[in-house]
């Protein structure tokens, strides 16, 4: 699992767990759902009025700048659509529910199932996982006992297997549409020039300890040059390094020199403190 909580401990499972509690929480979910699935056949959706429900959201610039990530994959670098645009294509596609349900928290483990479900053909995509409350450190292993932590931890991993439920559902046509329709969204959104855009986008890779020079590297263009079409991918690389889709040196590789002083930098803080320690010593 790649990203900042790939520290965290994720399994992928294929079977519900076999506790009353789980079970119970699957069969209460089934049925409210039964009830949509009612309305549904009553009221089907229009593919067409949906679609263009799908682009008119699409066109709102504050969506399409989160709706888009870029991530590599076997030597290449592929974009695909983000959480954001996941939950916004089952809502406008109509007669959907999607949904993460934690169905059990014992021992320290969450098991958890994110779900799609088209109530109108009842086709359904379910995935069950669990996550244990610990995360690894160079420090060592450190258990999650805050609440809040705990959730986080549960709701990201949630919200991944929910937007890969609901893009199983969606045709793929309209998802491509929609990635299309976002992208050229925030190309055209900011009327800023492409050097005020530029700075703006560098500032915000510095700070999570990414250099230009590694995004010219890998974009195989110097920063000069780049479009506005171009810094939409940029930001789609950025908000998959954020949304810990990805790792930086997934795309960027490991910066060796900052590696090495970060190492060096440990070495000369030890030896002054032995130091110190030393002279007390005397």
């Amino acid at each position: 699992m790649s990203g900042p909580d790939s520290n965290l401990t994720v399994r992928d499972e294929d079977h519900l767990p076999s506790s009353p509690q789980a079970e119970m929480m699957v069969s209460r979910q089934a049925q409210e759902v039964q009830a949509a699935m009612i309305a549904a056949k009553r009221f089907p959706r229009d593919e067409f009025r949906a679609i263009e429900r799908i682009k008119a959201t699409c066109q709102r610039p504050t969506l399409a700048a989160q709706a888009v990530y870029r991530y590599p994959r076997g030597g290449q670098s592929v974009s695909g659509p983000s959480i954001r645009l996941a939950e916004a294509l089952a809502q406008n596609w109509g007669n959907m529910d999607t949904g993460i349900i934690e169905l059990e928290n014992t021992h320290g483990v969450s098991t958890m199932m994110a779900y799609a479900w088209d109530l109108e053909t009842n086709t359904r995509v379910t995935k069950i996982f669990t996550v244990e409350h610990k995360r690894d450190t160079k420090q060592g292993s450190k258990a999650l006992t805050d609440g809040r932590d705990i959730y986080e931890a549960t709701a990201n991993f949630g919200a991944r297997r929910m937007r890969a439920c609901i893009l199983s559902i969606i045709p793929g046509d309209v998802v491509d549409m929609a990635v299309e329709e976002c992208k050229a969204t925030v190309a055209s959104a900011d009327k800023r020039p492409v050097d005020e855009i530029l700075k703006e986008i560098l500032k915000a890779f510095k700070d999570i300890k990414v250099t230009k020079e590694q995004l010219e590297k890998y974009f195989d263009k110097q920063v000069t040059v780049m479009t506005k079409e171009d810094l939409v991918d940029l930001r789609a690389v950025y908000k998959a390094i954020k949304d810990g889709q990805a790792k930086a040196e997934d795309y960027f590789g490991v910066d060796h020199t900052a590696a090495k002083e970060a190492a060096k930098a440990k070495i000369d803080a030890a030896q002054s403190k032995a130091a110190e320690a030393a002279e007390l010593d005397k």
